[in-house]
């Protein structure tokens, strides 16, 4: 009979919970599926007297990691604290004492990535982590698996339920910001500090792991521009409606043209007006979905429950399941992620990235004020698809404003013509901008 696999947990929070409620009460399911038993070794965790609503069995705890990577009936480390200080310690640790790891750490690998795969490569071992990103979306193993005959040219992602949550409370709802935000909270889609999840780092962090897998591109987080719905005025999404539009925090990496022999990527995550036709602009509440295009399939859509106990810890089990079949293992060596070998594509400019845009802003309400502002985008090339001017009030002396939408144009041109129209005498107060996903 083939040797059980064993599983050691680092971090039994959340997901951590639900992978051993996987294991432990669906040992049979899972032995089936991957052709040997999944047996839980240890358990570390800071707190070993907090209730955790799994039984585990006697002996498993421990407060010390260590005592996970080096116990020699542990196959597979499972690494779930998060951040990027124990937990790079736990893999390396994990992956020097001879131990295949999975984890769901995309800070980590966003951050440290050709560190611990260049580690895994010297110890001839695998690090599998499709819940790193949308939760219980595979996303991971469509693009590195299922997309394998394609080239990827485009995805665009809503990787963040809880701004997806806070966003569609907002459009639907005629939440405040605030509101929504309270409201995420109360239900448990935002937690009490939700900075990463609403500043878009969190989102960034999952489009440099996509940005590895679709392009071999090893953008730090850092690089990505980067823009959350922390600042979003209410307005704007009345307006946006307005127009046939919906804003959605999108994760967004596309192809563009080829210079001196290597190929462009643009990478972006901010706020963005999709029309409300798009697959994308119907995703509501706290789910994810990720539009994936393909050079030969076209445009494929992969949508789910981005977070939460269980459908994070489906992805983990599935991971788990592929290295006790062996799958896992042949698929990390064939795709040498974040290695040397790359495939031709480097980080472009973001002042060469051509959108459309939705410019919004305040000016006195008097002759030639449109026709300066027209003139500016002229000037650097920016043609305007549409305006729209809200009535001023009564006599015409109260400032108006205006809504802007440009046909395509270069991000740095479509910047020097704000800052060009920002020092005005007729604008009035800050100019607010978005990109168009059209």
């Amino acid at each position: 009979m083939t040797e059980p696999l064993g599983v050691g947990l680092v971090g039994c929070g959340t997901v951590g919970t639900g992978v051993a409620k996987l294991l432990l009460e669906q040992p049979d399911r899972l032995a089936r599926r991957a052709g040997r038993s999944l047996i839980l070794r240890r358990v570390a965790v800071r707190d070993p007297g907090k209730s955790r609503g799994v039984a585990l069995p006697p002996g498993v705890l421990t407060t010390d990691p260590r005592a996970v990577t080096a116990d020699p009936h542990v196959d597979v480390v499972v690494e779930l604290v998060g951040g990027t200080t124990v937990a790079r310690r736990v893999v390396l640790d994990a992956l020097a004492a001879g131990k295949h790891v999975v984890t769901a750490n995309k800070a980590l690998l966003a951050e440290a990535g050709a560190e611990v795969f260049e580690a895994a490569r010297a110890a001839d071992r695998a690090v599998c982590f499709e819940a790193a990103v949308a939760g219980g979306v595979p996303i991971i193993r469509a693009l590195g698996e299922s997309l394998a005959a394609n080239q990827v040219t485009a995805i665009q992602g809503i990787l963040n339920g809880t701004s997806n949550f806070i966003l569609t409370s907002m459009a639907e709802r005629g939440m405040t910001y605030a509101a929504a935000l309270a409201e995420a909270q109360r239900l448990g889609y935002a937690e009490a500090d939700p900075t990463l999840d609403v500043d878009g780092s969190d989102a960034a962090h999952k489009l440099s792991v996509l940005a590895q897998i679709a392009f071999g591109v090893a953008a730090r987080p850092d690089q990505i521009e980067r823009r959350g719905i922390d600042t979003l005025d209410a307005q704007d999404i009345r307006f946006a409606a307005e127009l046939g539009y919906t804003i959605k925090l999108l994760a967004e990496a596309w192809t563009g043209e080829e210079r001196d022999g290597g190929r462009e990527v643009a990478l972006h995550v901010g706020p963005v007006l999709l029309r409300r036709t798009d697959l994308l602009a119907q995703v509501r509440g706290a789910f994810n979905a990720i539009s994936v295009h393909g050079d030969v399939v076209g445009e494929t859509l992969y949508q789910g429950p981005g977070a939460g106990m269980m459908p994070t810890a489906s992805s983990v089990v599935a991971d788990l399941i592929d290295l006790a079949v062996g799958r896992a293992q042949a698929t990390f060596t064939a795709a040498r992620l974040w290695s040397r070998e790359g495939k031709g594509f480097v980080v472009e400019p973001v002042e060469r990235v051509r959108s459309r845009f939705y410019l919004r802003l305040t000016v006195a309400d008097r002759p030639g004020v449109l026709a300066d502002i027209t003139r500016i985008l002229a000037d650097e090339g920016i043609s305007i698809s549409s305006v729209v001017q809200h009535e001023a009030g009564e006599g015409g002396t109260e400032p108006v404003t205006l809504v802007i939408l440009t046909h395509t144009a270069e991000t740095g041109r479509f910047r020097t013509a704000l800052r060009k129209i920002a020092a005005l005498g007729a604008v009035s107060a800050p100019l607010v901008s978005y990109a168009m996903g059209d």
